[in-house]
């Protein structure tokens, strides 16, 4: 929800902070500030707003500092404005903290806190670290040391980076339920909270698990975690910045929407044997596979556009396993008496890897005996950790706020989960599962149609959205899970308010919500219910709404009923989830550029929610 930077080394620090805080923006971006270390004091500049508003703060500003760390932040505590941004520094203005999370007794350490006559000028939870820091450092005069004594101290979830004017050759780092990783570079180190700010200077990525606290000088990292000296592994991350970048297009979203084909192939590279006959991850031992023959209930656990993917992976398993399945949101999933067993699967969905109500309904899953198998794009994120087993989306790095790529590697990922647990148990023939695999390997390249046939249609409908404020989305069957995650995207990024229907539940109420001309999105992959879904078009037709459809090739008889039609390549229709969600995807990007909305920082909202 915010990105930290920060730098030690041999360089000038203030332009490497500015240029990872832009790198992380997606992250959060209410305010912004920097502190840097310069003779024998720390210099701080923080602004309300985008980075770009930090930078004209700075204006022409020079500065010989190699030691610092900055801060774009998605406020929880305190209006954003520059007196709640960070860094926030303790009372002498000797100590400067960024944190990540939030710290849930701060009003008990603040109260505290102020009664030993410390003086707080923000309304964040954050600014009690720096205070507190201050009280154990001034006892012991170790700056380690104080930043251990403060996280026992804290209650709550944490990356935190802390510098001081007495030790300027030092960059201490914690993280707890956060993200926080390490760039090795040759005498200098690098600190964000995502890898996309650091591949520009380096490959090697030392990534902090829960509980580690990280002493950085030029000389070195040492990591800690429970008081002893521990080591963690260097990762190097095969991608460069330029799969970060804009690569030509006006929009990150934009983009990453065209990168879907390539993020497919990744994906599904390897998983797929060479005669087409079976899938295959050899992250599954022979252990893993003895544990997933034989479950006997599924859970598909995530948040938001992971948790759309979770209903399509459901259709897909109750279809051909035949298995007890519940697709639940991870928020209110912590507060259930969920009937989990050594015998439940639970599939835990999350493109950062990070996202904290997902990461307790996990743990929850594992408390209580369940198997949790991670399907994530962030490579040894906490969730990928924690899990029991991982299957990785390789979408690549995805920067606008609102998810494409990272949903369509999901919807991959869990068919091909599917379809693996259909072979290991006796669920689908051989020649059924052949048939799936092969419309599945189809998918890179159906959907490389897809977004080349639709899009310059799709932008000609979108023109007509500019006055609307509310559309409804509506499918049967597995479209209704489609219908939510269009809904999802339309309202994320253009504002518009936009519901997503069941079709059959349009008599019970929502029709009374239907205006003449008011955009309704009908999908129509199914064959089996096409008739049905005529009549709910009807239904809107007769109270004039602008219906536009979504159907395979072929299907003239949707055509027939609405005011436009938006066809998809046949496929299996069980794998048209895939094609279908790409012209909502495009549909929603139009009519934010048509509305002037900021496409890939919409507000209020940030890409990885690292709060509950």
């Amino acid at each position: 929800m915010c990105g930290i930077i920060g730098y030690i080394g041999y360089r000038i620090a203030l332009p490497i902070l500015l240029e990872g805080l832009r790198d992380q923006e997606y992250r959060g971006y209410d305010s912004a500030g920097i502190a840097t270390w310069e003779d024998g004091k720390i210099d701080l500049i923080r602004s309300k707003g985008k980075i770009a508003d930090l930078e004209k703060k700075i204006g022409d500003k020079k500065s010989n500092a190699t030691l610092g760390i900055g801060h774009t932040r998605w406020a929880t505590h305190g209006r954003p404005d520059d007196t709640n941004a960070h860094p926030h520094l303790d009372c002498k203005k000797e100590l400067a903290v960024v944190h990540n999370g939030v710290i849930e007794n701060y009003l008990e350490l603040r109260s505290d806190l102020t009664a030993k006559g410390h003086v707080f000028t923000s309304q964040t939870d954050t600014e009690v670290l720096p205070h507190l820091i201050e009280e154990y450092y001034d006892q012991g005069g170790d700056l380690l040391n104080a930043v251990y004594h403060a996280t026992e101290d804290v209650d709550g979830y944490y990356a935190m980076a802390v510098l001081s004017a007495k030790d300027p050759n030092r960059l201490i780092c914690a993280r707890l339920d956060n993200p926080l990783i390490i760039g090795i570079g040759d005498g200098e180190y690098f600190l964000a909270s995502d890898m996309a700010a650091l591949v520009e200077y380096t490959h090697q990525m030392l990534i902090l698990e829960n509980g580690d606290i990280a002493d950085i000088t030029p000389q070195g990292v040492t990591v800690y975690n429970k008081g002893q000296k521990v080591e963690r592994k260097i990762s190097v991350i095969d991608w460069d910045k330029a799969s970060a970048q804009k690569g030509g297009y006006e929009h990150f979203m934009l983009k990453e929407i065209h990168e879907q084909p390539w993020a497919l192939t990744q994906t599904l590279n390897g998983r797929i044997s060479d005669d087409g006959q079976e899938i295959i991850f050899k992250e599954f031992d022979a252990t893993i596979k003895d544990r997933l023959a034989k479950i006997d209930n599924i859970f598909l656990v995530a948040c938001g556009t992971a948790y759309h993917a979770g209903l399509v992976g459901r259709h897909a398993i109750e279809k051909l396993l035949h298995l007890p399945t519940q697709t639940e949101v991870a928020s209110e999933f912590q507060n259930r008496d969920a009937i989990i067993t050594p015998r439940t699967l639970a599939i835990i969905i999350s493109q950062s890897g990070e996202t904290y109500d997902t990461i307790l309904a996990m743990r929850k899953c594992q408390q209580m005996g369940a198997f949790t198998l991670a399907i994530c794009n962030v490579l040894d994120s906490t969730i990928a950790r924690e899990a029991d087993a991982v299957l990785y989306t390789y979408a690549g790095p995805e920067i606008a706020v609102a998810s494409t790529k990272a949903y369509t590697t999901q919807l991959a990922v869990l068919y091909m989960l599917t379809f693996y647990l259909g072979k290991l148990m006796g669920k689908i023939s051989d020649a059924e599962l052949k048939e799936l695999i092969a419309a599945l390997a189809q998918m890179p390249q159906l959907a490389e149609e897809t977004i080349s046939e639709l899009e310059s249609k799709i932008f000609q409908i979108s023109l007509g959205f500019a006055p609307w404020n509310d559309a409804f989305f509506v499918g049967r069957g597995i479209d209704s899970a489609v219908a939510m995650e269009g809904a999802l995207k339309l309202k994320e990024i253009s504002y518009i308010h936009a519901e997503a229907y069941a079709a059959g539940e349009l008599k019970h109420g929502t029709i009374a919500l239907i205006t003449p001309d008011v955009p309704v999105i009908a999908l129509c992959t199914q064959s089996e219910l096409i008739s049905k879904m005529i009549s709910n078009i009807k239904e809107l037709q007769a109270r004039k709404a602008a219906v536009i459809g979504v159907t395979t090739r072929g299907n003239q008889e949707v055509e027939a009923v609405c005011k436009d039609t938006l066809y998809i390549p046949q496929t299996n229709e069980l794998l048209a989830p895939i094609l279908a969600n790409l012209p909502l995807q495009m549909l929603a990007y139009y009519a934010a550029v048509v509305k002037e909305t900021d496409v890939d920082q919409p507000r209020n909202l940030a890409k990885s929610v690292t709060v509950g």
